[in-house]
């Protein structure tokens, strides 16, 4: 089971002045962060992976320290990555239990590389709003079922 997250809300671009992949998040992330413990926390994970972009770390943080876990930087989750890394990423992964956040390009890119590739059920309009997380299943060699879990707050 992986369950792949959304980063939560992060301040503004436009009022942000330093580089793009150092932009924190915003209030209203930090709980949709926090939210994703309660979420995420008696589910067994083994790993946790982000994107090395601030928001995504700062997600994934609270969950991390919850369950004494580190965050490991994977690029192949950040901004722009390539859908082929990520998803292969993802197969690498197949047979555990882990968390992994990235972008709102990067993640439906997977979703859609899913879709065609492993016939993943899928409805044309799927969300993926920031804070949320899709719970992607394995089985039988390919991911078979997912389901979406909206953002906490």
């Amino acid at each position: 089971m992986l369950y792949l997250v959304r980063h939560a809300k992060a301040g503004s671009r436009r009022d942000w002045e330093g580089p793009d992949h150092g932009r924190p998040l915003s209030k209203t992330g930090r709980r949709q962060a926090e939210g994703l413990v309660d979420l995420l926390v008696d589910r067994s994970v083994s790993s946790i992976l982000s994107s090395p972009y601030v928001r995504c770390v700062e997600t994934v943080q609270p969950l991390a320290e919850k369950l004494a876990l580190p965050v490991d930087h994977a690029p192949a989750l950040a901004e722009g990555a390539s859908p082929i890394d990520a998803v292969g990423l993802l197969r690498g992964l197949a047979g555990s239990t882990a968390v992994l956040c990235s972008h709102g390009d990067v993640i439906p890119a997977i979703l859609d590389a899913l879709v065609e590739s492993d016939d993943l059920p899928l409805p044309p309009d799927y969300p993926y709003q920031k804070g949320s997380t899709w719970v992607l299943e394995h089985h039988d060699g390919r991911w078979a079922r997912a389901h979406y879990l909206p953002p906490s707050s």
